[in-house]
């Protein structure tokens, strides 16, 4: 009797022990799952000017909502390709509507994967404007002027393409009908 309790305290310790890590494992993969486009985006290290003029704008709420949104996300090294004092000046409160225009430029309401580009020619934004997608010959998809590096990076409420050049809006004489 006493070596059956031994055996039974002994393979409950070691499920217990095995539990532990299975838990923590399941755990980070529902963090990772719920992860939204604003927190792939600070985990990604790359979007830190995007994140400060999301920030000025008062849009990161809105891509932590529920989304699904699909956001064109253009790289620190795509905000420093901007003419000299461009980016100072939009972060300034007095551009905000400016800044807002621009970002949203950048968003798409719905979740467009890199496999739906071949079927598309355009998308909406967020801001009523309308993105051209084109998908070359190289398989490599452009957003109007834009390349995008890197695609199908998924949040928990959308999707992130990350682009290499920051998109600018038509002027309000161009915009979209």
């Amino acid at each position: 009797m006493k070596t059956r309790t031994a055996s039974l305290a002994a393979l409950t310790l070691l499920l217990v022990s095995l539990a532990g890590p299975l838990y923590a494992q399941e755990s980070e993969q529902q963090a990772e799952d719920s992860a939204t486009i604003i927190a792939v985006a600070e985990e990604a290290g790359t979007f830190n000017t995007l994140l400060k003029a999301l920030d000025a704008a008062e849009l990161r709420a809105m891509l932590e909502g529920d989304g699904p949104f699909t956001l064109f996300a253009p790289t620190d090294e795509a905000f420093a390709k901007l003419p000299e004092g461009t980016l100072e000046k939009l972060l300034e409160p007095a551009n905000k509507e400016r800044l807002t225009a621009i970002l949203s430029y950048h968003v798409v309401s719905g979740q467009a994967t890199a496999s739906d580009a071949s079927e598309m020619t355009s998308v909406k934004t967020l801001g009523g404007n309308t993105l051209t997608v084109t998908s070359g010959d190289d398989a490599a998809v452009m957003v109007n002027d834009a390349t995008v590096i890197q695609s199908d990076m998924e949040a928990s409420n959308g999707i992130i393409h990350v682009i290499d050049t920051v998109l600018m809006p038509p002027s309000d004489t161009e915009k979209d009908q």
